[in-house]
């Protein structure tokens, strides 16, 4: 008994072990959306993807909808064919507003979200972005 209690102890004490990755690197989500596994979001104002273009395969969606979140959430339901659980990683231009929306997506029921956090442009500490990596872009779609 007394060991049984001492092993118990032992397994709490454990610390816990770490949660899913909430980031992907450009070329792994790259890599992912190419094959399938994941769908790219671009969480960037139509303006600022006219002006790099976005991410190839990458479908846009803005998390400051003018008609608030439930439209955010509404409108990413419809890009992921109603799944919460399909596989989504989120880009903007240095990763700020994609691990706002990852949040956001999380806090209602979306389960497989990461984030992209050196975006297009690249930020000190997590990498040098989207563009400079060269990887492919392509022109902004109108919507």
């Amino acid at each position: 008994m007394r060991l049984c209690t001492v092993l118990l102890c032992a397994v709490l004490a454990l610390p816990a072990l770490p949660a899913a990755a909430q980031t992907v690197s450009a070329p792994d989500a790259a890599t992912e959306a190419a094959t399938g596994k994941t769908v790219i979001v671009d969480v960037r104002s139509a303006h600022e993807c006219r002006k790099t273009g976005c991410a190839i395969f990458a479908r846009r969606v803005t998390p400051n909808n003018p008609i608030g979140v439930k439209a955010f959430v509404a409108d990413m339901l419809a890009v992921l064919d109603g799944d919460k659980s399909r596989p989504v990683s989120l880009i903007c231009a240095s990763g700020v507003r994609s691990e706002r929306a990852r949040r956001i997506l999380e806090a209602n029921g979306f389960t497989h979200v990461t984030h992209i956090p050196e975006g297009m442009m690249g930020r000190p500490g997590s990498g040098p972005g989207w563009i400079k990596r060269g990887l492919p872009v392509v022109p902004c779609p109108e919507y």
